[in-house]
């Protein structure tokens, strides 16, 4: 979680992702930033985001964000 949470502050360095849960909804992250995401996870992690799987829910916070890497490491 700590290398997700590095990657997230390169992205948005003025945002608490420790606290905030609302990174889509309030906007914080817009969408060429999740694409910039994406592709910093799938590198570091070692996983491919399937296109279905980038949904609000799944990138609304940090924790949304690693339940998602979880799940895919485990797939």
């Amino acid at each position: 979680m700590e290398k997700l949470i590095e990657i997230l502050e390169e992205l948005q360095p003025d945002v608490d992702f420790n606290t905030v849960e609302n990174l889509i909804d309030g906007r914080y992250l817009d969408s060429l930033t999740i694409l910039s995401l994406v592709a910093e996870i799938e590198e570091e992690f070692d996983v491919e985001i399937p296109t279905v799987e980038i949904i609000p829910s799944n990138f609304n916070s940090a924790k949304s964000i690693w339940a998602l890497i979880e799940k895919l490491k485990e797939q």
